[in-house]
């Protein structure tokens, strides 16, 4: 079960830099069969993999959560990844 300290923990971490201690401890968290707080452990692990410049992986995560919960902060930086990654993709095509 995902409890508030593994979140505490996890959130921790990414304000450490610690990002892969990070993405190890959240996906675990995000493999539990809990729902409880599991669209808080896919936010942070996007947070986590948008940190490590993966931007597949941070968007997958964010999308997960929010299946979980459409009122997510993920929505937002779901939203902002895809923009950057259009802005960088036309930019490629201009060079």
């Amino acid at each position: 079960m995902i409890n508030t300290e593994d979140i505490e923990t996890s959130r921790a971490l990414l304000e450490q830099g610690r990002i892969e201690d990070a993405i190890k401890k959240l996906e675990e968290l995000t493999n539990d069969e809990s729902d409880e707080l599991k669209d808080v452990a896919y936010y942070l692990l996007g947070n986590a993999y948008r940190r490590g410049n993966n931007w597949k992986d941070a968007i997958n995560n964010y999308t997960r959560a929010i299946e979980l919960n459409p009122d997510s902060p993920a929505v937002a930086l779901r939203k902002n990844c895809i923009e950057i990654l259009n802005f960088y993709n036309t930019d490629m095509y201009n060079h």
